[in-house]
């Protein structure tokens, strides 16, 4: 039967607040990889013990890491990706956290394991992370490293799952509305090109007596020999009736 967590309510607070920067990045309309390192530093705040997060991407076969707020935990995540094993491919491949503690994990992932001793990680915490990248949903993880053995608890198990949950979603919708916006935006300039050609179609019409199709004929033409789009040549045809 499953244990019912209740996570204090000041930790909700700041998961809170974490979530509003977030949104207010998303409103200015970041780059993904500013959200997703100002989701690894806002991660830091939620969880206390955390002393390094970073954010992990796949796609397909390949795994890469996104945003770290510390270098050295970044030969970690390339180790496991190396290894094609590991606490944060687990966690992105079953959408499930995996939280565990690094001298119990040599057996079961032994690189990730040597390389979180390295850096110095004692306890580690992986959430699975969706994110919308171009239009594709793309699985990953957001991952936890602490220098303390007892670092993570159930507790941030279940703060980092509503986080990561809730911050999905977040960066999901607005890379989806930035991809729609940027489709009609793309809708637009090919409505403005169409007319601007059918123009272009129009005056070879009535200067030289020809129909539609060998109107348009001559600008694919002349597009083809100056190497230049089609719109472009149009436009410099009506720039130059106009001029006249």
């Amino acid at each position: 039967m499953p244990v019912s967590i209740e996570i204090p309510a000041a930790q909700l607070d700041e998961a809170s607040r974490a979530l509003e920067d977030l949104a207010g990045l998303l409103a200015d309309e970041q780059p993904l990889r500013q959200v997703l390192r100002q989701l690894a530093d806002s991660a830091v705040r939620v969880i206390p013990d955390a002393a390094a997060v970073s954010v992990t991407l796949v796609r397909g076969d390949a795994a890469e890491t996104a945003a770290a707020t510390d270098d050295k935990v970044v030969d970690i995540d390339r180790e496991q990706y190396a290894a094609g094993e590991g606490p944060c491919l687990e966690a992105a491949r079953t959408l499930t956290p995996v939280r565990v503690r690094v001298a119990e994990a040599m057996d079961r992932w032994p690189r990730f394991a040597a390389a979180a001793r390295r850096a110095g990680v004692l306890a580690y915490l992986s959430a699975p992370l969706v994110v919308d990248v171009d239009g594709h949903e793309l699985l990953g993880s957001l991952n936890l490293y602490s220098e303390t053995e007892s670092g993570f608890d159930p507790f941030d198990e279940a703060l980092l799952r509503l986080f990561t949950t809730a911050a999905s979603t977040a960066i999901t919708g607005a890379r989806r509305y930035e991809r729609s916006r940027e489709l009609i935006e793309n809708l637009q300039r090919a409505l403005v090109s169409r007319a601007e050609i059918d123009q272009a179609k129009g005056v070879l019409m009535a200067a030289h007596g020809i129909s539609a199709d060998e109107a348009f004929q001559r600008l694919a033409h002349e597009s083809q020999q100056r190497n230049t789009k089609l719109r472009q040549v149009a436009r410099n045809l009506l720039d130059s009736v106009r001029g006249r």
